[in-house]
């Protein structure tokens, strides 16, 4: 086993995790793999992770052009959790700033048919895009502390076919996509791409408990350049998921996000 991932073994068990978590990490070129927790099996609602799959289909099918374009304005009707969702949006700001209206314009551009045959040819999660039980919001709301359901496992999946180009949509849709997952660069010189999602669990009754979060982080790290997967271009996928506990004053895909980048130290 090379040195670099037993650093990596070793940073990545000593990871904190919440009662109930999993975090799963695999290397796309040695096959190696991790998993730590209860929850690895375990399927929850996407949240803003979904925004990767959607910014797959929206390029894939033209609602999407390019990284600044189109740029839609906001309307006093969507939802606005945060001020900086009440300015006009483009695909990176979407993305930066995890602005929920625009994946829902996005959404109904696509249209319910279009939706619904991407989710399926994703093979993503559950598949389930009925919405909320009796409220006919699937095509806006689904992956929003819904009915659409992945696990971290299946996360770290459905990432690996976007990597490897094994998802059936176009070049510039996945060209397109990993650029705009780019975080930043850590101080060890892997390159950190993923997304955050934050939502809250279900109860036995089926009913979301908001005084208890869960946080995702997904995404991977490479190192290297030129051809993606090259021999020499190191990537690693990873899916983490936290279940709070106790009520918290933050967002716990942002908190998912910072306890998993303090473990990341090749």
């Amino acid at each position: 086993m090379q040195k670099w991932f037993v650093i990596l073994l070793l940073s990545v068990f000593s990871l904190p995790l919440f009662a109930k978590g999993c975090f799963v990490l695999d290397d796309l070129h040695t096959h190696q793999h991790i998993q730590r927790g209860e929850a690895c099996s375990e399927r929850a609602s996407p949240n803003s992770t979904f925004k990767i799959p959607l910014s797959l289909m929206g390029f894939d099918a033209g609602v999407l052009q390019n990284a600044h374009h189109p740029v839609w304005p906001y309307k006093p009707e969507y939802e606005a959790l945060i001020d900086l969702w009440t300015k006009p949006h483009d695909p990176t700001s979407w993305i930066k700033e995890s602005c929920v209206w625009y994946s829902q314009v996005l959404t109904t551009e696509l249209g319910v048919e279009d939706f619904k045959k991407y989710v399926q040819l994703f093979d993503y999660g559950n598949q389930d895009v009925s919405g909320d039980p009796g409220a006919n919001n699937g095509l806006t709301h689904a992956w929003l502390s819904s009915s659409l359901k992945i696990s971290p496992l299946e996360q770290a999946q459905f990432l690996e076919k976007l990597l490897t180009e094994k998802l059936p949509v176009s070049e510039k849709a996945i060209e397109i996509t990993r650029a705009l997952l780019y975080v930043e660069t850590l101080p060890n010189g892997w390159r950190l791409y993923g997304k955050t999602g934050s939502g809250f669990q279900t109860q036995a009754d089926g009913t979301l408990n908001r005084e208890r979060q869960i946080g995702w982080f997904v995404g991977w790290i490479q190192k290297g350049g030129g051809i993606f997967l090259q021999k020499e271009n190191r990537i690693k996928v990873f899916a983490h998921i936290i279940y709070d506990e106790e009520k918290q004053d933050t967002w716990a895909g942002p908190r998912a996000r910072e306890a998993l980048k303090k473990q990341l130290k090749l």
